[in-house]
């Protein structure tokens, strides 16, 4: 996908783009670098993916060390990046934190040694073992040393707020910088409660105040720019359990153990200066303090549901000048007290016995990233005290009462003085034109301190009723009350985080003022994260998740009427409803996708206690399921949206240029008309960016090999208390636009890939990074409609090679083995899936695989048997032909079936004629031609006219 853009980053055998222009910094520019810097503004997920990459690239055309660069303000996202890179490329990751003095500033930058810094890449690069400091952050001091192989570390990342410095410019190959993450999330926070008497330029300068002089500069020298958009999410929340410690000493073994961690923290909470006294501690900020270590969170963030406190990840780590800032901006200090915690590790879980001074009462918390590990552990310890979900700061406020508001020191009207402004030396804000700019919506601002979103307000709304107006609808709980209160619809959309939160404040909200059970539908089409959403919301709430495909009619999906609305069976859920809303138990349907039919029921009864249900699917808003339910939630962007961004950017490619919604009613026909005016009603609408291409959070190792292997072997590898197994058959088929360059040849990254199996359809995007023996591929495949695919061959596509196998699949829950038999092979190959790459790696050692593992795609593995005599210029094997003529006939005749559109002739002719193909191929050559041909005249009449005017100059000075 991102091919050319890569090339765009590359300058082969060329010089570095800072060669050609003086730094404004220092004399030292970057010399060794074979990038070229291009002014790239790209997402997270987008910049991993270009990076990871750009090394390997880099590592094919020059010999030796591969040096990477990736600076940016704290809280940014640098570190995660670096060490997603490290997952995929398996590289070292030096923190330039090691490098620091022993200064009770961290961000300053005389405390970072860049000499022995500078040694340590010198060696790397020069092929010599080398030795890193150890800072140790308690003792404030450095405490030894870590060796680092040459041989082991092809590549090495260095990580750190200035990684980009002129001192290091020279020594590295990438430079890449990251803004945004919660460090914009602090200036949108600090400009929203200070408002506008000050200027943009006063508050990063008291807030952080090295960053225009010594980190924002550096940051321009970069050649992969990222926006990190992320804020405080509860997609990745930390469940929690708390309870006095009223007899410390039955928990103490947990507490003996050697690796028993113990910290001291001093716990801050600043109160902004326009805050009245009844402010809510939502508003203040957290600041706490480990050694000579601060971090920082935007007020008390956490949601709190039955006796679990969730939070979501939202801490990152600041200067000590930054809390000097926001005290000199007018923040008071309000509450604070000290925290003493002894912590072990259970598995996956942490738990700790931690002590406030200011109550002189011991807890003991136990977290984790999984709400039922987390109930079932404190289960099996036996733990029987009270569970308290109230924060220590509540429990000291409750004490001790909110502190009375002190005067505020005034802040300046105006923005930094004249001579203050001198002292610092602002570059000039970088401008890049729309079309080198990704996913940025606001450019009023230079893109290294303007929130990515313009929009971008701290404080969320709130849930209430349409109608305030009780006394008619009867008593709470009554069927009458439950009727008449409608909740009132959020005045905007929202993205994935913040809608995932106001999703849970919904339910909390219905179930404290509304009575259980709550049930919420989550509608929108598919692909679009509806599903995933659903989970994460049932994982934070503790609720079961109904899928509407459970309610298909085995009559209707034989016929591959899978999105149309009477497929399911309404009656049946009507009645689940009524069942669940009465406090009844019901049966639920469970639906076999593989065999077309009902498999069996499964009986459901929500509890009191958790009193919530979610319904998801496509037609879930439908207006005759919607009046049944409580809070209506639509989600859409996704893979959906993906698609169609995919098949303009194809369009474009061949000289074709559609819009988006041109595209919609053709690809997603029955999205328009008969999903979308549900979606409008909703409650909550949420607008999913999540990249499910380019995403680290999705990818999946793979291993694939076509050595023999015994069924009793993979058992062996596999939990048998979870193992399962399944079969599949499928036809992958290839769809590309003709004219697409290809020179007779049929790559995977210039096709659209469909699968049929089972009679469904599903689309396969897959972008993989291929890194040593492993494809890391992203898990995104998603249920289409006929209508889909035939739309996707009105469009132009041309079904230009398949795949036909039979899968066996093993799985254990963790590990995933698949034994596909290809037809054209004369040899099963086997995969071997997983998340965690460490854990794929022992299965194939297992298995005895090394050695005999291939990267291919069964695609290359399949053509590279045909006879490449026998190809069209297409790239269509005339040994495929007859069987994709086959394939796309009974996908148009089904299409027509259920009352499709048939194609038009020139769409037909277009899609099956082989001829067509070449005609559009050769007409898009001769148009490239063109556009070349009119580049050279302009080339060369400059050049010519420049040769004129230095010979009239020479003739003159002569």
């Amino acid at each position: 996908m991102d091919d050319e853009v890569v090339q765009r980053v590359f300058q082969e055998g060329g010089r570095d783009y800072f060669q050609q222009q003086p730094s404004t910094s220092t004399s030292t520019s970057s010399s060794s670098s074979i990038l070229q810097s291009l002014p790239l503004h790209v997402s997270f997920d987008h910049g991993y993916y270009l990076l990871v990459k750009s090394i390997q690239e880099l590592r094919e055309k020059k010999e030796g060390l591969v040096t990477v660069g990736i600076g940016g303000p704290s809280g940014s996202g640098k570190t995660s990046l670096a060490e997603k890179v490290a997952s995929v490329i398996g590289c070292t990751v030096i923190p330039m934190e090691n490098y620091r003095g022993g200064t009770d500033e961290g961000t300053d930058l005389d405390s970072i040694d860049f000499d022995a810094l500078i040694r340590n890449l010198e060696d790397l690069t020069e092929g010599k073992d080398t030795k890193i400091p150890v800072f140790d952050f308690h003792q404030k001091k450095r405490v030894g040393s870590k060796a680092i192989k040459s041989a082991m570390s092809g590549v090495v990342i260095v990580d750190g707020t200035y990684a980009l410095h002129a001192k290091l410019r020279s020594l590295l190959d990438i430079r890449v910088a990251v803004v945004g993450g919660v460090h914009f999330s602090l200036l949108s926070k600090v400009r929203y409660d200070i408002g506008d008497s000050c200027s943009l330029d006063y508050l990063i300068d008291s807030i952080f105040p090295l960053f225009r002089k010594h980190i924002e500069p550096d940051l321009h020298h970069a050649q992969i720019r990222i926006n990190n958009s992320f804020v405080s999410s509860f997609r990745e929340a930390i469940y929690k359990l708390k309870c006095r410690s009223e007899s410390p000493d039955g928990q103490s073994t947990f507490f003996l153990k050697d690796e028993a961690q113990t910290d001291n923290f001093i716990e801050m909470y600043l109160r902004p200066p326009s805050a009245n006294e009844e402010a809510r501690i939502n508003d203040w900020i957290k600041v706490r303090q480990s050694g000579i270590r601060y971090y920082l969170s935007l007020g008390d963030q956490r949601i709190v549901d039955k006796n679990f406190i969730i939070r979501p990840k939202a801490e990152f780590e600041v200067g000590r000048m930054t809390l000097g800032g926001l005290l000199a901006l007018g923040y008071n200090v309000v509450v604070s007290y000290k925290r003493a915690s002894t912590s072990v590790n259970i598995g996956s879980l942490s738990l700790s016995l931690e002590t406030i001074d200011t109550l002189g009462e011991t807890f003991l918390v136990l977290r984790g990233t999984d709400r039922k590990t987390v109930g079932a552990e404190a289960l099996r310890m036996g733990i029987t005290g009270q569970w308290l979900t109230k924060s220590y700061l509540e429990k000291i406020l409750e004490r001790k009462g909110v502190p009375r508001l002190n005067t505020p020191p005034l802040v300046s009207a105006t923005s930094v003085s004249h001579n203050q402004e001198k002292d610092i030396a602002a570059p000039k804000p970088i401008r890049t034109t729309p079309n080198l700019v990704y996913q940025l919506e606001d450019l009023a601002q230079p893109w290294t301190r303007s929130p990515t979103k313009s929009k971008m307000e701290p404080v969320l709304p709130t849930w209430h009723f349409a109608s305030s107006d009780r006394s008619h609808g009867g008593s709470v709980g009554s069927s009458a009350f439950r009727d008449t209160m409608k909740l009132a619809p959020m005045p905007d959309s929202y993205d994935l985080d913040r809608g995932l939160l106001l999703a849970v404040q919904g339910i909390q909200f219905l179930l404290e003022n509304k009575s259980v059970p709550v049930i919420v539908g989550i509608g929108g089409p598919s692909g679009s994260g509806k599903t995933s959403l659903a989970h994460k919301m049932a994982n934070i709430v503790g609720c079961e998740v109904v899928s509407l495909e459970s309610y298909f009619r085995p009559e209707q999906v034989k016929d591959f009427k899978y999105d149309d609305f009477n497929s399911l069976d309404l009656p049946l859920l009507s009645k689940n409803i009524g069942d669940i809303k009465h406090g009844r138990k019901t049966k639920i349907p469970v639906f076999n996708l593989e065999t077309g039919s009902r498999s069996c029921f499964k009986e459901l009864e929500i509890s009191e206690d958790c009193g919530v249900i979610i319904f998801e699917g496509v037609y879930a808003l439908h207006p005759e399921i919607r009046k049944s339910l409580d809070l209506w939630i639509a989600v859409v962007g996704g893979v959906h949206s993906h698609l169609i961004s995919r098949v303009q950017r194809d369009k474009s490619r061949v000289g074709c240029f559609m819009s988006q919604n041109e595209i919609m009613m053709t690809v997603f026909p029955i999205f328009q008309q008969h999903i979308e005016p549900h979606l409008v009603h909703a409650h909550l609408k949420i607008r999913n960016d999540f990249d499910p291409v380019l995403s680290p959070e999705s990818s999946l190792f793979v291993l694939k090999s076509n050595k023999q292997v015994a069924y009793q072997d993979i058992l062996n590898i596999l939990d048998s208390v979870k193992f399962c197994s399944s079969v599949q058959n499928f036809i992958d088929i290839y769809l590309r636009l003709p004219g697409t360059p290809a020179n007779g040849h049929i790559a995977e990254s210039d096709c659209v890939r469909v699968r049929i199996c089972e009679g469904r359809f599903a689309l396969l995007i897959r972008e993989p990074i291929r890194e040593g023996n492993f494809i890391i591929q992203p898990k995104v495949d998603f249920d289409i409609s006929i209508s889909t695919v035939s739309g996707l061959l009105n469009l132009g596509y041309q079904a230009v090679a398949y795949i036909e196998a039979s899968a066996l699949i093993y799985q254990d829950g963790k590990i995933l083995i698949e034994v596909d038999h290809l037809q054209d092979a004369p040899s099963p190959y086997l995969q071997i899936k997983g998340v965690n790459k460490e854990a794929v790696a022992a299965a194939g050692s297992a298995l005895k695989l090394d050695g005999s593992y291939t990267t291919k795609s069964y695609l290359q593995i399949i053509l590279e048997r045909l006879p490449l005599v026998e190809r069209s210029y297409s790239g269509i094997h005339t040994h495929q032909a007859a069987r994709l003529q086959e394939l796309v006939e009974s996908i148009q005749s089904q299409w027509t079936k259920q009352g499709g559109s048939t194609p038009s002739e020139s769409s037909q002719s277009r899609e099956v004629s082989p001829m067509d193909g070449i005609i559009e191929d050769m007409q898009c050559r001769i148009r490239r031609l063109e556009r070349w041909h009119t580049i050279n005249t302009v080339l060369w009449t400059f050049l010519m006219s420049a040769l004129i005017g230095y010979s009239l100059y020479q003739r003159k000075r002569q």
